[in-house]
């Protein structure tokens, strides 16, 4: 009786396993789903039109690309729905671009290209977006489901290309997963830190049922048992994949997370600067960041009336002639500091990894990344307060409890006039004859002091834009565009188109080093087509010169750094903006030169000005590595 129990018990488990096999499999193929949902074999619609849908939903104006096959139907939805396709000559800078939008608009930037190659072309403007904190959507196409790892054309394992850069990666399976999937990616983007985030398409869950049924079709009738199962399976699979596709579904934007400081938080660094003599704050891109508006971060700032240095997309926060903006002498403010407050700022290489901070001083870090803000801190420096929370929103709170509060007015005059010492200094360098060409810093100068008040400015280049760094000044919060910590070079057109499209009625400069220009010349044919002028300042010395200075004095040669005078401004000319050539014996005309450029700009047309510099002292010990 025992063994007869035991059989039936065995024979139920095998039996219940293979049940659960069953059901199992039948999820896997979408037989249950497709038991509840309808296929709509007949219905012309495709899931790129869910995508533009959705982009529309969450208030999307542009999307950059590429042209491909994988994706062509997305760009038409995207187009039919007032969506503004913008193509550019390579997919960096249709990532670069997108980057833009998002650090400018406060939406997320999203951009759109081809499988395989076109999406490996993306990866470093992809990991430069990541390291900026920038919102962005990447959308990819694939490889068929059904063809994906079987050698298809431009098909790659691109998820393990992505993973290890974007804060979110999907592959798209059904039709009916594009809308929850769009609508996950993009607040994914915006919480916490923000980043990119990266979808992939596979062709078929892209065009319409009769296109891709077309494909799935079996060229011969199916013999005997096996081919008939090919065939069920493959009609199976194609009826799963628009199973449910046209059903309505939510398209409104999810909610959006962003960590704050606690009351007790803010409480204690109340209590620290109201006792603080010698404050200074460092402020970096998160305190742009929505949702606080940038104009109400620059209140809170000359309310508090802490001396500030202004990096990455905080400069120009407190506008060009600010008593509370301290540009120089960074390292001497920091050592006489009592009190630092790192908001949004990382101790990283910029900040000597934190070693230029004085360990007697008491230091309030606010960060929205953990990492981020506490990064080095087990070796060079310690927080005294520690917040992981946005940086925007943390000053408007404090100014609000400081308020009646300001910091001693000595102390921010002082070093105002450090300031003043040392740009009187930097002023006479520009002043300099150099060997041959043109002073740089004199050029810098003068586009400076000819900027329009609402103009944006790109940086793109090493030796020539880290002088213009000094030199430039940006007119208000959200004019000033640089790569960030990845220091990646090429982002010129892209940042320049993104920002020429958020603010058309902006003058945008761009400025190049001759090196870094070869990257992305090409998109004056993309400003030309999409009726996007802007302003292009090359600083040619035909030299890779922020290397040269290091290598030759080191190492004895200055083998691939040297560039040539080449004539950039007939490469402009070819792309149908216009070019200008500028050296030495322009110098009494130079801002009639940059004034017919402006005006030319106003015109509509893009403008390369190639201007031949010489060499200057002003950056040696500058780094490199």
């Amino acid at each position: 009786a025992t063994a007869a129990m035991d059989i039936c018990v065995v024979l139920g488990s095998v039996g219940a396993a293979a049940l659960g096999g069953l059901v199992l499999a039948a999820y896997k193929l979408g037989l249950l789903y497709q038991l509840f949902h309808k296929t709509e074999s007949k219905s012309p619609r495709h899931g790129g039109e869910s995508v533009a849908e959705v982009l529309r939903a969450h208030g999307v104006k542009f999307v950059f690309t590429l042209v491909g096959g994988h994706i062509s139907s997305i760009l038409v939805a995207c187009e039919k729905l007032g969506i503004r396709i913008v193509d550019t000559r390579h997919e960096a800078t249709a990532v670069f671009a997108a980057d833009a939008v998002a650090r400018l608009s406060g939406t997320v930037g999203v951009a759109a290209v081809t499988a395989g190659p076109g999406l490996t072309n993306t990866v470093t403007a992809v990991k430069n977006a990541q390291m900026a904190e920038s919102p962005l959507l990447l959308i990819g196409g694939a490889a068929a489901t059904l063809l994906q790892g079987r050698g298809a054309l431009q098909d790659i394992d691109q998820m393990s290309l992505f993973k290890p850069l974007c804060k979110f990666c999907a592959s798209v399976r059904t039709v009916r997963e594009i809308i929850p999937t769009v609508r996950k990616a993009l607040a994914i983007a915006q919480c916490g830190t923000p980043g990119p985030v990266f979808i992939e398409f596979p062709i078929d869950t892209l065009y319409p049922f009769h296109v891709v049924e077309k494909e799935f079709a079996p060229k011969n009738t199916p013999k005997g048992l096996m081919g008939k199962v090919i065939a069920w399976y493959l009609k199976n699979h194609l009826s799963n994949l628009f199973a449910g596709a046209w059903e309505n579904r939510d398209l409104s934007p999810l909610p959006v997370h962003i960590p704050q400081a606690t009351e007790d938080e803010i409480q204690r660094c109340v209590e620290l600067v109201s006792r603080a003599k010698k404050p200074v704050m460092l402020l970096g891109s998160q305190a742009t960041l929505p949702p606080t508006p940038a104009d109400d971060v620059r209140k809170a700032l000359e309310s508090l009336g802490i001396p500030c240095f202004l990096g990455g997309m905080s400069r120009g926060m407190l506008g060009k002639n600010s008593p509370l903006h301290i540009r120089q002498n960074r390292r001497d403010a920091l050592k006489d500091a009592d009190l630092v407050l790192l908001a949004g700022t990382v101790c990283d290489f910029r900040l000597g990894y934190g070693k230029v901070l004085n360990r007697r001083s008491k230091i309030i870090a606010v960060n929205r990344d953990r990492s981020q803000l506490l990064k080095n801190s087990d070796m060079f420096w310690k927080p005294t307060v520690a917040i992981q929370g946005d940086a925007g929103s943390f000053l408007l709170r404090l100014s609000k409890a400081l308020e009646g509060h300001r910091c001693p007015e000595e102390w921010p005059q002082s070093l105002k006039e450090g300031d003043h010492v040392k740009e009187k200094t930097n002023r006479a360098k520009a002043d300099e004859k150099t060997e041959m060409h043109l002073n740089p810093l004199n050029v810098l100068h003068r586009v400076d002091e000819l900027l329009n008040e609402d103009s944006i400015i790109v940086a793109d280049g090493g030796d020539f834009v880290g002088s213009a760094a000094y030199i430039m000044r940006p007119r208000g919060p959200l004019r000033w565009l640089d790569p960030g910590a990845f220091g990646t070079l090429g982002v010129g057109g892209g940042f320049a188109l993104g920002a020429k499209l958020c603010r058309p009625d902006s003058e945008v400069w761009i400025v190049y080093g001759d090196g870094s220009l070869g990257y992305s010349v090409a998109e004056f044919d993309t400003f030309t087509r999409h009726k996007t002028p802007v302003i292009a300042l090359v600083g040619n010395d035909a030299c890779w010169s922020q290397i040269s200075r290091e290598q030759v004095p080191m190492l004895g040669s200055n083998v691939a750094c040297g560039l040539a005078f080449t004539d950039y401004h007939i490469v402009a000319d070819g792309y149908g903006g216009k070019g200008y050539l500028v050296g030495r014996q322009d110098e009494s005309q130079l801002d009639d030169i940059i004034k017919k450029a402006q005006n030319e700009c106003r015109e509509g047309k893009a403008i390369l000005l190639n201007v031949l510099i010489g060499k200057t002292n002003f950056r040696e010990g500058s780094i490199s590595v």
